[in-house]
């Protein structure tokens, strides 16, 4: 009768006055008549208690398990009507709360083998017992979402999110230990090519007129091409670039020399590139080795040049990577530059004013002045760099 109205509130508070105040009955009576299921069977659970009906019989009338009624009166127990009606809930998901991310991701961006996984490749539930070890209590479906949310499937061979490199972990140590011991005279530079890109229409999300359709299409002549080499210092958030006409040694070289010149008066500056051949030729070795020699240094009083490799199959790492997904988002998506030198003082701009607002201000590095890139551009294990959605 109670379900149905026939139960009125003064008959409710002549049954259970010496038990209940006008206002639970108030708030259980109004459970009962218009709130969601969860919340009537609560309302009915603790009057039929309060009534001296046993938890078997409640939880039978209810069709509950009788550990959810006794969880209900405990709680109604040491926190009242209000407690056992008002759950709390976490503003922020746990899929939503970075601490959560970085975790999921430090353990995805190394191979399953340097955790005991006798597997090339990831699954959710091999991913969620690593992390359990960690201390991080995070549900299969909370790390799909997490993986989805940054662009990517897991399962798919196009989108590299695991490094193959066995020495992942030592070289992933070595440079941490070195961005974190950095002194004021030394650089550190994330190096890397950026195209061959085609400069013709391109394609990209825009905003349109209703009923207007933006069309690129299929088969264009290409006005010409670019590739940008180009090295980011980390410290600073400076880019470094020239324009090239292949991807090879002898840039990598000139790029070098662009870097020994432009920053003499360093103590020392790194290198950090992916495991790209020419990155790591004999001759770019061999050009290294010369202009550490005490002779080199002193007759061009240049720093001394160290190496920092990142691991293999781990372009995620390249923290430059972040800057050039940045710059393709802000100038190349949606653009028809009619020749190549439009598209090259496009270029040139965006990344002159990207440097002398982080000339400006210093400590704001990843602002949202520059919410285009795709992460933040700091050397962090769970970085995403490479952006998943735009490939070259």
């Amino acid at each position: 009768m109670l379900l149905q109205g026939k139960v009125s509130y003064d008959d409710l508070l002549g049954m259970f006055a010496k038990d209940l105040g006008a206002d639970d009955i108030t708030v259980l009576l109004d459970c009962i008549l218009n709130r969601p299921l969860r919340y009537r069977n609560r309302a009915m659970a603790i009057l039929s208690h309060i009534a001296d009906n046993d938890i078997q019989s409640i939880a039978a009338f209810l069709f509950v398990h009788p550990r959810t009624i006794s969880r209900y009166i405990h709680r109604y127990r040491s926190g009242g009507v209000r407690s056992l009606l008002d759950y709390p809930s976490s503003k922020v998901k746990k899929a939503d709360r970075s601490e959560n991310k970085q975790a999921v991701f430090a353990v995805l961006h190394s191979p399953p083998m340097t955790y005991g996984i006798n597997r090339t490749t990831w699954r959710i539930k091999d991913l969620q017992n690593v992390l359990v070890t960690q201390g991080v209590d995070l549900g299969r479906s909370c790390i799909s979402r997490i993986i989805r949310e940054a662009g990517y499937r897991i399962r798919k061979a196009k989108t590299v999110l695991t490094s193959t490199d066995p020495d992942y972990r030592e070289k992933l140590k070595r440079i941490t230990n070195v961005l974190s011991n950095l002194d004021p005279n030394e650089k550190f530079f994330s190096v890397d090519e950026f195209g061959p890109f085609a400069v013709k229409m391109q394609g990209g999300r825009s905003l349109t007129r209703p009923g207007e359709v933006r069309t690129v299409p299929q088969y264009q002549k290409s006005k010409g091409s670019l590739i940008i080499t180009g090295a980011l210092e980390l410290s600073t958030n400076q880019m470094t670039y020239f324009y090239s006409e292949h991807k090879n040694t002898a840039e990598m070289i000139k790029l070098l020399n662009v870097l020994l010149e432009a920053y003499c008066s360093e103590k020392r500056i790194y290198f950090s590139w992916d495991a790209a051949s020419w990155h790591a030729s004999k001759e770019l070795y061999a050009k290294v080795e010369e202009v550490n020699t005490s002779e080199y240094r002193k007759k061009h009083r240049t720093p001394l040049v160290e190496l920092a490799p990142l691991p293999s199959s781990a372009q995620f790492l390249n923290v430059i990577e972040s800057v050039f997904s940045g710059m393709a988002r802000a100038v190349i998506h949606n653009s028809d530059y009619q020749s190549v030198s439009a598209a090259m003082a496009a270029i040139d701009r965006h990344f002159e004013e990207r440097n002398e607002h982080f000339k400006m201000y210093p400590k704001r590095a990843g602002n949202k002045i520059w919410g285009d890139e795709l992460v933040v551009p700091v050397f962090k294990e769970s970085n995403n760099c490479k952006d998943p959605k735009y490939g070259r």
